[in-house]
């Protein structure tokens, strides 16, 4: 299948602000663009792209005082599949994983090990091991959480997101992380698209979407938390150790987002 893919996102700047964006689909992905994932500003200044220290593609500008859009539409491939699910995959002793992974079982802004390590070996220390404790803790979190989107806040951390037991994605997300890293599990966030495909439209604006990877077996492996069913049609912008690694937007000076749309849907025929 084919997914038309795309954000508009209008600011206004007081004065001329860097700003650092992580909206460009995952180099893991490029293989599968039919169309370029291209940044555009209105009005055209300058952009300088780099990869960051996870492997993910950002760009840099300079923000004029006044208004700025900045926008961008892609065509990806997808295989029309639901995300895998493995049941046989194993969790690794902490002294066998490769060291690329081990900084995705320490603690992090909003993954704090330290404030619910204990909370979940007495939850999960006793049931299943590898893809089944995932799975518990995602089972968990997703009858734990409450979603809504008046729940969102760009401070709120998993233990907040415990305490409060309400949140988005990204709460879901952050939680069942931590509880994976303190089940000595390592586990990071993703960032990216996720329309509507393969399950009932959902009565409200698209944005993006937060879901997270776990290292099982040798392989990461992708879940999600607040939607806690294999899903068709992801496509991923970003990787880190949480949220605050994959800002879709860091500004280095005052600012008022005025309108923000994200598009993400199956082209017809395709």
């Amino acid at each position: 299948m084919r997914i038309r893919l795309g954000y508009e996102l209008k600011y206004t700047f007081t004065q001329p602000t860097p700003v650092i964006l992580t909206l460009t689909i995952h180099h893991s992905r490029a293989g599968d663009l039919v169309s370029p994932d291209r940044l555009s500003t209105d009005p055209a200044i300058p952009t300088r792209a780099y990869r960051d220290g996870f492997g993910n593609w950002c760009t840099r500008l300079v923000a004029p005082a006044g208004a700025l859009r900045i926008w961008s539409q892609a065509v990806v491939n997808d295989s029309g599949l639901p995300d895998v699910i493995v049941p046989q995959a194993q969790q690794l002793p902490v002294d066998s994983l490769p060291e690329e992974t081990l900084v995705y079982l320490l603690g992090s802004r909003y993954c704090e090990t330290d404030q619910l390590s204990e909370l979940a070996w007495k939850m999960f220390e006793r049931g299943p091991t590898g893809w089944g404790r995932v799975q518990a803790i995602c089972d968990f979190v997703h009858r734990h959480i409450k979603f809504g989107y008046e729940f969102a806040s760009p401070t709120k951390t998993a233990f907040g997101a415990y305490n409060e037991g309400r949140g988005v994605c990204r709460d879901y997300a952050h939680l069942a992380i931590t509880l994976c890293r303190c089940m000595n599990i390592p586990a990071r966030y993703c960032t990216g698209y996720l329309g509507d495909i393969g399950v009932p439209p959902v009565d409200a604006p698209m944005d993006f979407a937060g879901w997270f990877e776990a290292y099982l077996g040798g392989t990461w492996y992708t879940f999600d938390a607040r939607n806690n069913v294999p899903r068709i049609g992801r496509v991923l912008i970003a990787r880190g150790r949480d949220a605050a690694d994959v800002a879709l937007n860091t500004t280095f000076g005052p600012n008022k987002l005025e309108s923000f749309a994200v598009q993400a849907e199956e082209i017809a025929g395709s």
